[in-house]
């Protein structure tokens, strides 16, 4: 069975303009998840997709797994839908640009749940929240489960709601989604061609479309969330962390 990862790699961000090409590490943002995206076992190859010449430029220093998509799409799925319409793959894995620190571990667990449940159609990972306050913060998506671990609903509001206790319930009744995805090939060329739904419009979450179109995803369970970079102050720590593990090289 073969699968590959694709990173959807735009230039734009709204709090971050141009992140992924990042370089005070010495490498740029995106090559790092790439590094260890290429670490994982499960991985036969990696893709980058992007809408912009500055991205392909830099990632054709490192590399020769570039592709240029539509300027159009509304979404990384989307994107990474058109990078992967003709080429040989059973699983596809949709990986962040700006998370350079994901364990490949997590990735080869990922793999394995989707291959492991011929069922679900699409496959995502979760993790115990940190702090109460984490759970309050909409930009932290949150997801309940049923009791096979396939997902009932993300939401940016704290869900499930206590009703005994206000609405706030013990923390460890809080899962957090983590944003990376793996499908069946065939169901995201699929999914991408539906349009839009409505819970998916309000929320601003593009996997409530699977789950209203009536398609299961599975979910995996890992120790703890990694952290993206969605901002130069993050950025700024990733650097930290990877100069006194690496002695500044």
């Amino acid at each position: 069975m073969k699968v590959i990862a694709v990173i959807p790699a735009r230039y734009g961000s709204t709090r971050f303009p141009g992140k992924v090409l990042a370089t005070d590490t010495g490498k740029f943002l995106v090559q790092h998840t790439c590094q260890r995206a290429l670490s994982a076992k499960t991985v036969q190859d990696v893709i980058i997709a992007t809408d912009d010449e500055r991205v392909m430029k830099a990632c054709l220093s490192f590399t020769d797994k570039c592709v240029m998509t539509s300027h159009s799409h509304q979404s990384g799925t989307d994107r990474i839908a058109e990078a992967v319409a003709h080429i040989n793959a059973d699983i596809v894995v949709n990986l962040q640009a700006d998370e350079p620190e994901i364990d490949p571990a997590s990735i080869d667990y990922l793999v394995t749940i989707l291959k492991d449940n011929p069922q679900a159609q699409m496959a995502t990972l979760v993790a115990p929240f940190d702090n109460i306050a984490e759970v309050d913060d909409p930009n932290i998506v949150k997801v309940v489960v049923d009791n096979r671990g396939y997902a009932l609903y993300f939401s940016r509001s704290p869900i499930p709601y206590d009703r005994d206790a206000a609405g706030k319930a013990a923390l460890d009744k809080y899962l957090r989604h983590l944003g990376i995805y793996a499908y069946r090939k065939q169901f995201l060329l699929e999914i991408t061609e539906k349009k839009q739904t409505q819970y998916e419009i309000c929320e601003k979450l593009e996997q409530l479309r699977v789950l209203e179109n009536g398609y299961s995803i599975i979910t995996g369970k890992v120790d703890h969330a990694w952290t993206g970079i969605d901002t130069p102050e993050q950025y700024a720590e990733f650097v930290k962390r990877h100069k006194g593990r690496n002695d500044g090289k």
